[in-house]
């Protein structure tokens, strides 16, 4: 916002680490993780959408990958290792996630196998509350 702005135009430049809300880190090998906190900014620009059963939801929420049996629906040609949002079949926003298969492979594949690796999800808010920044 533009008056979290100005006030941070009174901070010294060399002193300034960040302004705003944190999209992601960055890892040690220099790879960008993106946080949760960006689902809100993100989701409704979201190009591939993976929309998750209700009994798979808090399943996700507790850092699991998707299933293909809790998979309620995938977004039309959306390639494999592909970054999707995840979503409840109410479309709320749950997380991120990488999809495992692509659309088409989605319909072939057993019902225990991973259609979605998990990235983050909003359940990180009550397990890393203290670390989250």
């Amino acid at each position: 916002s533009e008056k979290l702005l100005k006030v941070a135009t009174s901070i010294p430049r060399d002193n300034l680490v960040s302004l705003g809300t944190c999209f992601g880190k960055f890892t040690k090998s220099q790879k960008f993780r993106l946080s949760v906190m960006a689902l809100d900014f993100l989701a409704p620009y979201a190009k591939y959408k993976v929309w998750v059963k209700p009994g798979s939801e808090q399943s996700f929420l507790y850092s699991n990958h998707v299933l293909k049996s809790g998979l309620g629906r995938i977004t039309e040609n959306t390639a494999q290792y592909q970054g999707v949002v995840v979503y409840s079949m109410a479309d709320i926003p749950l997380g991120f996630g990488v999809a495992a298969k692509s659309t088409q492979e989605c319909r072939k594949v057993d019902p225990m196998a991973i259609v979605v690796f998990h990235q983050a999800d909003v359940g990180e808010y009550v397990r890393n509350e203290d670390t989250l920044t």
